[in-house]
């Protein structure tokens, strides 16, 4: 094996339960449950654990949710002799990512991205933005038809280079609308619209941006311990005043998760471990590069899977 990577997973991976058999089995997941309801103020734990489901899915309950089982199964592995070389997360997990990486503490990140979810929230009121997944375009042919979608209807643009043949568009509920026609006329595979609440990366998030800058200036931040790969650039990241300007860009900037792996795979990176609830970027890597090795951790089984391969291979 070359280098390791972990990546960790933004919105849409939470589930109810997620967490629970780690929380019952090592105590440093009780201890991060317990910091994280704290700095919160409320209990994360017992949303993660019964739900509802409804409540979990709000961006400011999501949020923090799903970087406190992130950070868990880091800590986990950390405990097991087993961390990264280099890391990366998907939106929201680019804070996992740096909390991994020694650069925000843990209950700063929790209370951080709990505001970040309530603030893009704020941004736009509800049912007057969104976003859609388009399959089997390529990126020209998207942003063409955002751009027309633009001036007939409304705001509208690609925000997340996810992998080959997917990408999301997002923006005012009617640019997205005009937009998904457009791409269906243009020949897209799929184009759906995202049970989301706001339209995530757009410029529409500026406002969004601009508090959590405000933010980002009253807690610590560190180099990093490994370099990270920044959403905004797609390249690796070390410096703590680089890390925070472009953790300020990217909410209101595209996601280059491509860019992302590639730069990790450059890096020397072959085997990546997702480091939290779901598949999605190990489904993301089998698009980008089917020579990476995915693994994931997100539950007592998957970790000991986990860690049964990677000591055959190191």
């Amino acid at each position: 094996m070359n280098k390791l990577a972990f990546v960790f997973p933004g919105q849409g991976a939470q589930a109810v339960g997620m967490g629970k058999d780690l929380f019952d089995q090592y105590d440093v997941a009780k201890r991060l449950f317990a910091e994280a309801d704290e700095a919160l103020g409320y209990s994360i734990k017992d949303m993660c654990f019964e739900g509802p489901a409804d409540d979990l899915k709000l961006t400011a309950n999501t949020q923090p949710a799903i970087l406190t089982v992130s950070v868990i199964v880091n800590e986990i592995l950390k405990e097991h002799g087993v961390q990264p070389d280099v890391a990366g997360g998907h939106s929201l997990g680019e804070y996992s990512a740096l909390v991994a990486a020694g650069v925000l503490s843990f209950q700063d990140a929790v209370a951080l991205v709990h505001k970040r979810g309530q603030y893009m929230q704020e941004a736009v009121p509800v049912g007057e933005g969104g976003m859609a997944a388009i399959i089997g375009l390529d990126d020209e042919a998207i942003a063409a038809a955002c751009e027309k979608a633009t001036k007939e209807a409304g705001e509208v643009q690609p925000v997340n280079f996810n992998c080959p043949g997917q990408t999301v568009i997002a923006g005012t509920t009617h640019g997205v609308e005009k937009a998904v026609e457009e791409l269906k006329a243009a020949g897209a595979k799929k184009a759906v619209v995202l049970p989301v609440s706001a339209p995530f990366h757009s410029t529409l998030m500026k406002p969004a941006a601009e508090k959590l800058a405000a933010e980002l200036d009253k807690v610590a931040i560190h180099d990093a311990a490994f370099p990270v790969v920044s959403n905004f650039t797609g390249e690796l990241e070390t410096k703590a005043e680089e890390i925070k300007a472009n953790l300020v860009a990217q909410a209101d900037h595209p996601v280059r998760w491509i860019a992302c792996v590639k730069t990790m795979q450059a890096f020397g990176a072959d085997t990546f471990v997702e480091a939290g609830p779901g598949k999605t970027l190990c489904g993301f890597n089998r698009r980008i590069d089917r020579s990476i090795k995915s693994l994931n951790v997100e539950n007592l089984e998957s970790l000991q899977k986990t860690l049964d391969y990677l000591k055959e291979v190191r």
